[in-house]
C-alpha cells in the first residue's frame, strides 16, 4: 500500500535532492494575485472547498500548490517525505486536482464529474463550468479520508 502513496504529487525533489513540496510560508493570496483572473475565480470556490474539508486553512506547498491538510509518505527506496494531504494548482493549461492515492479510486465519481482528464494522480479540469462541483466534492472528501487512512496504516 505504500507505492500508491508515492503515485502522488509528493515526487518531485530539487536538484538539490530536497523536496521541492513543503510548506512555503508563502500566501495563497499573494500567489493567487499572480495568476489568471480565469483561476483567480475558480480558487476562490476550490480554496474554500479544500479548507472547509480539512478543517483548516489552505496554505502553499511549493512554489504554485495550494493544499490543506498533511501527510507523510515513504517510497520504496525509505525515502519519506511529507505533502498535503488534498491540493490543487491553478495552473495555467487546467485546474489540477492532485490525488496522492491515486484517480483509479474514484471511477465511478470521475464518470459523473463532467468534461476532464486524468493522470495516475492528477484530476485536469480546464474549467469549474465544465464541472458538477458537487461530484468534484466528493472525490476531494473521499480522497482525505483515503489518504489518512493510508497514511495510518503505513505509520501504524
Amino acid at each position: 500500500m505504500a507505492s500508491r502513496i508515492r503515485a502522488g504529487y509528493p515526487r518531485a525533489m530539487s536538484r538539490s535532492d530536497e523536496p521541492v513540496l513543503r510548506p512555503t510560508g508563502a500566501s495563497v493570496e499573494e500567489f493567487l494575485a499572480t495568476v489568471p483572473e480565469r483561476r483567480q475565480r475558480e480558487a476562490e470556490v476550490l480554496t474554500p472547498m479544500l479548507e472547509e474539508i480539512a478543517g483548516e486553512p489552505a496554505i502553499m506547498w511549493g512554489p504554485s500548490i495550494i493544499g490543506c491538510g498533511r501527510y507523510r509518505y515513504k517510497y520504496a527506496t525509505g525515502r519519506t517525505g511529507e505533502a498535503g494531504r488534498i491540493g490543487f494548482s491553478p495552473r495555467k493549461a487546467a485546474l489540477t486536482v492532485y490525488l496522492a492515492d491515486g484517480t483509479e479510486h474514484y471511477a465511478e465519481q470521475l464518470a459523473r464529474l463532467g468534461k476532464h482528464r486524468t493522470s495516475v494522480a492528477c484530476l485536469y479540469i480546464n474549467k469549474l463550468a465544465d464541472i458538477d462541483l458537487d461530484v468534484l466534492r466528493e472525490i476531494i472528501e473521499l480522497a482525505w479520508v483515503r489518504v489518512g487512512e493510508m497514511e495510518a496504516r503505513m505509520h501504524a
